[in-house]
């Protein structure tokens, strides 16, 4: 795969200094101030993965994608102008447009992340106890949740099939899993999905991913925000049948929802996965609580089309 990851994305809000306070809290780390119009926030091993910009309504701006080197940016290139597609190209990026919802996305190249490894957790099970007279290393950390990198990023186009034939034949994502006939998750990376297209009135942000260690850390991080704002909760704690991830979806003041996830199935050799469609309630999860109704159909979301016409 000559993709090699989800570097960063962009989102507009109404209220950057309100965004920014909530992601520093959901553990992402403020790399710049002063400035109520635009700010960046890191992960600990992605650096600079999410620009928050100034916008009259909420929405996802551009995403880039890396790329090992100038030969891929040739690849894509060529295949864009098939589609029809236009592009902008230097030495060592590439930037476009979705046609349908007009998100921006950049091919550049960039060394590929180096993610620090983490101990795998030590879990008792019957006839194999692996931590003897200890407590679980979960229960015991005291330090706060930090995402350790991007994962994916999902919203909605009026067009799936034609969003979906942008990335993948015209950028070089790959298909993972599909819910036909309503969404696709694609990958960029061997993460099962790093950029999930789906089916809607309006080509919103949905939400945004943020992986984590492993499950304790999802539920700690979740337990840390929703102590500060109750009304930060969405949906978790649960596991996805797709991707098999453990999953907590909280809201931001703008009204896009942010995931904590750990445990996401990896596709390292292409030729061993086979996409499957998905059309029963495994579409949405595995076990958990119901998704709640606004998860499926977020509550501003006539606001957001009475706000684009009048705009």
């Amino acid at each position: 795969m000559t993709l090699h990851g989800l570097r960063s994305i962009t989102i507009g809000v109404p209220d950057v200094p309100s965004a920014v306070a909530y992601y520093v809290d959901f553990g992402l780390t403020h790399s710049t101030s002063g400035n109520r119009t635009t700010a960046r926030l890191s992960t600990t091993d992605g650096g600079e993965q999410l620009e928050l910009v100034h916008a009259p309504r909420r929405h996802l701006a551009s995403l880039t994608v890396g790329v090992d080197d100038a030969d891929d940016l040739d690849r894509a290139t060529a295949s864009l102008t098939r589609l029809g597609v236009g592009v902008h190209r230097s030495e060592t990026a590439l930037v476009t447009a979705d046609p349908v919802t007009g998100v921006q996305v950049r091919l550049k190249v960039a060394p590929r992340l180096a993610a620090a490894s983490a101990p795998a957790p030590g879990y008792n099970a019957p006839a194999d106890v692996v931590r003897d007279t200890s407590r679980a290393p979960g229960v015991l950390r005291e330090t706060r949740v930090r995402p350790r990198k991007l994962g994916h990023v999902v919203f909605g186009s009026t067009d799936q099939p034609t969003t979906e034939r942008f990335f993948t034949e015209g950028l070089g994502f790959k298909v993972s899993d599909r819910i036909p006939p309503f969404a696709a998750f694609l990958r960029c990376s061997t993460d099962h999905h790093n950029v999930l297209v789906q089916q809607a009135p309006f080509p919103l942000l949905h939400h945004t991913s943020w992986q984590v260690d492993d499950v304790d850390e999802v539920g700690r991080g979740a337990s840390a925000m929703l102590a500060k704002d109750p009304a930060r909760h969405v949906w978790g704690l649960g596991r996805h049948h797709i991707g098999s991830n453990f999953f907590w979806y909280l809201k931001d003041p703008a009204g896009n929802f942010s995931e904590y996830y750990a445990d996401m199935d990896c596709i390292v050799d292409d030729q061993l996965w086979t996409p499957q469609d998905w059309t029963d309630s495994r579409a949405l999860y595995s076990w958990g609580p119901p998704p709640p109704p606004s998860f499926l159909e977020p509550e501003d979301l006539a606001e957001l089309m009475i706000g684009s016409h009048s705009g």
